[in-house]
């Protein structure tokens, strides 16, 4: 069983306006700075379609296929992860859902940063805006059949697109679920 360290109190090496690099216990890692949480949505259309995002993103210097997602606590006041997962589905790709349920939390590079994921699978959609996300961000909206979706990632791989791994979590988490749900067909 693993056991759980005690931290020497943190160190601030650097510090930008949304990150901050820390030193603990010999180790350094990256932490939000303005943030309290990190959401991500499955959202899977009534057609069987998975919702992925696509956007450029400079770290990688390329266009990245996602899950929708983003950050909770980011803007003024609190917001909880389930507010922050509705407002960004709706930012990110014009559909609103009629519930989010919480999947799971997940750290998404333990060995670099403090960031846990927080995924939601996002039911009952509806088309409500024309997404693309806010002023800053210029978002693709794809919706892509579940059962093509690992050729179409393929061959978006193949033209250049790097694709977030919470898009194969996603994939997990979709599939898992619609073979959950009443009157389901097994593939």
């Amino acid at each position: 069983m693993a056991q759980k360290r005690s931290c020497d109190k943190p160190v601030i090496l650097g510090a930008g306006r949304f990150l901050r690099l820390v030193r603990a216990d010999g180790w350094e890692f990256v932490e939000r700075v303005r943030a309290t949480g990190v959401v991500a949505i499955v959202a899977v259309t009534t057609d069987g379609e998975l919702i992925l995002t696509e956007q450029f993103r400079a770290s990688v210097k390329g266009p990245v296929i996602d899950l929708p997602a983003g950050l909770a606590g980011d803007g003024p006041g609190t917001e909880e992860l389930v507010t922050a997962a509705r407002r960004e589905l709706i930012e990110e790709t014009g559909y609103d859902a009629r519930r989010l349920s919480l999947l799971a939390h997940a750290p998404t590079s333990p060995g670099l940063t403090t960031e846990v994921v927080s995924f939601f699978r996002a039911t009952g959609l509806k088309k409500v805006g024309a997404g693309g996300g806010v002023e800053s961000e210029q978002i693709q909206i794809h919706a892509v059949k579940l059962e093509r979706a690992d050729g179409w990632l393929r061959r978006r791989i193949r033209n250049g697109v790097q694709i977030d791994c919470k898009v194969y979590a996603g994939l997990h988490f979709a599939i898992a679920h619609r073979c959950h749900q009443p009157g389901a067909q097994s593939q």
